[in-house]
């Protein structure tokens, strides 16, 4: 869960409290190089590939693939952010948190853009982020790599490239960071 989530929106608002760790640092690498190879297996090379990481807990993760593609290719690949908070459809549930920005440097029209997040739940945030992808231009393709897919699923909506397969249950939270992932609860 993305630290802005994490600290004001409700109805969790609480402190994280960690129960078990899930991967450490080194798993959470590991895991980033298999997407990166699986990426440029899936594309055939990284020809048109540019990757959005999504605001907030995406973007680091989107740093790393596109790193682990940049070594095993020797080569840029286009990254980006996107704030898909005011595509939402749970905006009259949870608060607008605009802080984050959308800065996508490249033009995507006729790419395969990769979108990027840490937790895949019900599925919601993606949908967001369509959207506002739209808003940016037309590409050829999307794929969505997650580091951490935890099921739930409310819309049909299934990633291309996972980190970590996760069955949790609906209460509990999921905090994905490059330093690793830890399951645990919200504490008021």
């Amino acid at each position: 869960m993305a630290e802005r989530e994490r600290r004001r929106t409700p109805p969790f608002g609480g402190v994280f409290v960690a129960r078990t760790q899930v991967m450490d640092a080194d798993g959470v690498q590991r895991a980033v190089k298999r997407m990166a190879h699986e990426i440029l297996e899936r594309n055939e090379g990284l020809a048109d590939v540019c990757i959005l990481g999504l605001q907030t807990g995406g973007v680091a993760f989107a740093d790393a693939i596109a790193r682990a593609l940049g070594e095993i290719e020797v080569t840029d690949v286009p990254v980006g952010k996107l704030d898909v908070a005011f595509y939402r459809d749970d905006i009259s549930l949870r608060p607008v948190l605009p802080e984050a920005v959308t800065e996508v440097p490249f033009d995507i029209e006729r790419k395969i853009v990769v979108l990027v997040d840490d937790v895949l739940f019900t599925g919601r945030t993606i949908r967001a982020a369509l959207d506002a992808l739209i808003d940016q231009g037309r590409p050829r393709c999307v794929q969505l790599a997650v580091m951490v897919d935890r099921g739930h699923r409310e819309l049909p909506i299934r990633p291309d490239f996972v980190g970590k397969n996760l069955p949790t249950r609906r209460a509990e939270v999921v905090n994905a960071q490059i330093s690793g992932v830890e399951l645990g609860d919200m504490v008021k």
